[in-house]
């Protein structure tokens, strides 16, 4: 598979945040919205999340693979389910400040939440409900009975 890891965690300060992770990797944030940021760190091939969760900073919120394009992202799919892992697809979805096709991968062993995507244009936008405000969409597992988009969009 080809493309960079991307690693979501929950922080309890989001400017203290930035500014360990800048000096961390000598890098400034790709993109700073309401109470979430992220960097492209190329060396190593890195996509962080930051997403403000005070009373839960330091915990994961979920991990991903960013690939190239939508063939990418479906050739993934392809190979994963070949391999018996199932899928929850969406596609054109809006989330964390991004419009992206994505699948969820279902039955990871510890219920980690891992995500293939690929990012289609930049949004103004948290979610596809235009809020801004919550990081929360992302903290629920993708494969738990409440299966809307809203509880996993990231």
């Amino acid at each position: 598979m080809t493309g960079r890891i991307q690693l979501a965690i929950n922080v309890d300060d989001l400017a203290e945040s930035i500014g360990f992770y800048t000096k961390l990797f000598g890098a400034e944030p790709a993109k700073i919205r309401a109470g979430y940021a992220n960097f492209e760190i190329s060396d190593p091939p890195l996509k962080l999340i930051l997403m403000e969760m005070p009373g839960q900073g330091g915990s994961l919120n979920h991990l991903g693979v960013e690939v190239a394009d939508t063939d990418a992202v479906d050739a993934e799919q392809r190979r994963l389910a070949a391999a018996g892992l199932a899928s929850i697809d969406e596609r054109d979805t809006t989330c964390c400040y991004a419009r992206q096709d994505k699948f969820w991968i279902e039955g990871t062993p510890n219920g980690e939440q891992w995500e293939i995507y690929t990012v289609l244009a930049d949004s103004p936008a948290f979610n596809a409900d235009g809020a801004e405000e919550s990081a929360q969409c992302c903290v629920t597992a993708p494969d738990a009975p409440a299966r809307d988009a809203a509880a996993r969009c990231c």
